[in-house]
């Protein structure tokens, strides 16, 4: 914090006289957005890396709520939208949320507060929120949520060279087809490394206190299949691909039987395989639409907790 003088006019019937005044100013005062950019344009930028037809018939990515012709004051990037996230948004000036898995999954019979996503959705309209949701286009796009735990793996998906990431540009075709699904990646470590050093990895990057995995396999793992997320339906997939190892955020109990020395499973949490998903968001806003303030999220969203 700074001081500076400030000066006030006190005037008498016959008389001026001036008192200098200090008042404290902040030196961290927040950079506006740059108001040229609308909501649409964010959304174009989001849609055309990752494309809607990308998604799972049972989903509802896109628009969510909101007007989108209105001018971006700032955007909050999320894994999930909550009331605690709308007020977050409102706290820090943003009218535009962008999440990860949709508010809106089926249509509502009603708006009121019976429940925590009509409650959600009054406070985003109230407040003149846009809520925009990337899901299941995202887990398929190229660049999207597999290689972005890829990434933090510190490994690098087949075909691809070895460079950090960077989001491909909103105006390049991403893989031959703009439609094209590519719901898991396939991935090298920079070295082979044992399960029980390969699972500690796995269990640092993602601040992950316990995994489930199947039973120890005794080869080198250095390919990774890699399904953010409920991945479960992709491990035969992953096998056949002839990964040492499947990373998933979820799986069913029964899907974990008769793969012992096959493949070594690490399941993290749904969460936590997803929770960077936002720093992908952010890459793209920045890009695309520069000038506009992006803030990831700082509310905790994640429903399951650990003791």
């Amino acid at each position: 914090m700074c001081e500076k003088q400030h000066e006030l006019l006190i005037f008498g019937k016959n008389w001026t006289t001036v008192i200098d005044v200090p008042r404290k100013i902040s030196n961290f005062a927040p950079a506006l957005s740059n108001t040229s950019v609308k909501i649409q344009q964010v959304l174009n930028a989001l849609e055309q890396f990752a494309p809607l037809p990308l998604q799972e018939s049972w989903d509802n990515a896109g628009l969510q709520i909101g007007l989108t012709e209105t001018e971006v004051s700032g955007a909050l990037l999320c894994l999930d939208v909550t009331e605690k996230v709308i007020d977050e948004a409102i706290a820090k000036g943003c009218n535009l949320v962008v999440s990860h898995h949709p508010l809106l999954f089926r249509g509502l019979k009603q708006v009121s507060d019976a429940n925590d996503v009509q409650r959600t959705v009054r406070k985003a309209i109230k407040n003149d929120i846009c809520v925009i949701s990337m899901h299941t286009n995202m887990d398929n796009a190229k660049g999207g949520v597999n290689y972005k735990i890829a990434e933090k793996l510190g490994a690098v998906p087949a075909g691809e060279p070895q460079a950090p990431h960077t989001a491909p540009s909103a105006n390049t075709v991403l893989s031959g087809s703009p439609a094209e699904k590519i719901p898991f990646v396939l991935a090298e470590l920079p070295d082979a490394m044992d399960s029980r050093a390969f699972i500690a990895l796995v269990k640092e990057r993602f601040g992950v206190k316990c995994a489930h995995c199947n039973k120890l396999i005794h080869r080198p793992i250095r390919k990774v299949a890699i399904c953010g997320g409920a991945g479960d339906f992709m491990l035969d997939e992953a096998i056949a691909k002839g990964a040492d190892a499947f990373i998933t955020g979820e799986m069913h109990y029964h899907v974990f039987f008769g793969h012992e020395q096959e493949i070594q499973i690490c399941v993290i949490g749904h969460y936590e395989s997803e929770q960077f998903t936002s720093e992908i968001f952010q890459e793209i806003i920045q890009k695309e639409c520069p000038g506009v303030r992006c803030f990831i999220a700082e509310t905790m969203t994640n429903p399951i907790c650990y003791y």
